[in-house]
């Protein structure tokens, strides 16, 4: 097992390159840089964006003696080309791009990610600051989705058929279809004070007052503050997760090794969770890195949006929108690192919950 790890984690350096290389390669032809976005703000100074939060990012300084200049740099003349060399070489433009591309990888291997460009912190930093939400968010949805839909889907398969699986999944099926960001807004409608009841926050992870509460009161105001959030977001994974355990369990108590198991008489309780939940529960785990990364990445951004929570889903999307090149691979790099560690432990796991899976041989 040792050497299959060593040879999973080796494998995780040439994922890793080519996903930044396609990455690296498609923004090179990707319109409108962040080069461009400077331009075109300093030439229309009243529309706001990526210029006037340029203060001490990789353009700081371009930015601040074009503002300092005024009108000489606009107009129907256009900025002054000796100003637009030195904008590219603030952002580091002015060489070419497999230089920069090979001094990306470099920086990347000891996770030094730069500054942002249109941030006054390292990239590090502000990953570091949004993480926590994440996080929180993630992982809470994902263990409150499995927490409800593996017993949930366990009860549907052993009734399969009855009233109790058939109202069930008209539930699970309504979750399925409502979407998070929907959910969330009749929660705050609900139990925010949109219209009915103030029950819970709108907004953060804690109260003004958290550092001054005791350790119990700070789990509280914790857990009160999460509560809408992660169960928008759970929604939807606790539907398909529900379906797919149910579904996993049929298909393993229609096998024959069930029904000899019940031939010798052992209760049905040891025949479901002895036998079957170790062989059902494996599709189960497949799912879960999928489920965990989604929750902890993409999944967030609307829910992020909505509860003004401000996390890496939302960094992430207003880093693409303001090209904010060095913001947006240290995610992809994190994200993928990420990915391909979950995935190992899910591998490992699967050996965990059955002993006969054997990776050392299936690779002999």
């Amino acid at each position: 097992m040792l050497a299959y790890i060593a040879r999973r984690l080796a494998l995780m350096v040439p994922t890793l390159f080519g996903i930044l290389l396609i990455s690296f390669v498609i923004v090179q032809f990707a319109p409108g840089g962040p080069v461009e976005r400077v331009i075109s703000q300093l030439q229309n100074p009243n529309s706001g964006g990526a210029a006037d939060r340029v203060g001490g990012g990789a353009g700081g300084d371009a930015g601040t003696q074009a503002m300092d200049s005024g009108s000489a740099y606009r107009g129907a003349q256009g900025l002054d080309p000796a100003f637009i060399k030195e904008l590219e070489k603030q952002f580091g433009f002015d060489k070419p791009a497999h230089e920069r591309f090979l001094k990306m990888l470099k920086d990347y291997a000891t996770f030094d990610f730069g500054r942002s460009y249109f941030r006054d912190a390292p990239v590090l930093q502000l990953i570091k600051e949004k993480l926590p939400v994440s996080i929180t968010l993630g992982l809470w949805m994902t263990l409150l989705s499995y927490a409800i839909s593996i017993p949930l889907g366990i009860r549907k398969a052993v009734k399969d058929g009855s009233r109790f699986d058939t109202w069930t999944s008209a539930v699970v099926i309504v979750g399925y279809a409502i979407p998070g960001f929907l959910f969330a807004i009749l929660l705050i409608v609900l139990f925010a004070g949109g219209s009915f009841w103030q029950i819970f926050p709108l907004r953060g992870l804690t109260s003004e007052n958290w550092a001054q509460l005791g350790p119990l009161d700070k789990v509280l105001d914790y857990l009160w503050h999460i509560a809408l959030p992660v169960t928008a977001m759970a929604l939807g994974a606790f539907a398909t997760s529900t379906l797919l355990t149910k579904n996993s369990f049929l298909d393993e108590i229609r096998k024959q090794y069930v029904l000899t198991a019940r031939m010798k008489g052992l209760s049905e309780r040891s025949v479901l969770y002895g036998h079957v939940f170790r062989n059902a529960m494996l599709i189960v785990i497949a799912g879960f890195p999928g489920a965990f990364v989604h929750a902890l990445f993409a999944g967030s951004l609307l829910i992020e949006t909505i509860f003004s929570l401000d996390g890496l889903g939302l960094l992430s999307f207003e880093a693409i929108v303001n090209r904010d090149y060095p913001v947006v691979f240290a995610n992809l790099y994190i994200f993928s690192l990420i990915g391909l560690v979950v995935h190992l432990i899910t591998d490992l796991t699967y050996a965990w919950v059955d002993p006969r899976i054997d990776f050392e041989s299936r690779e002999a």
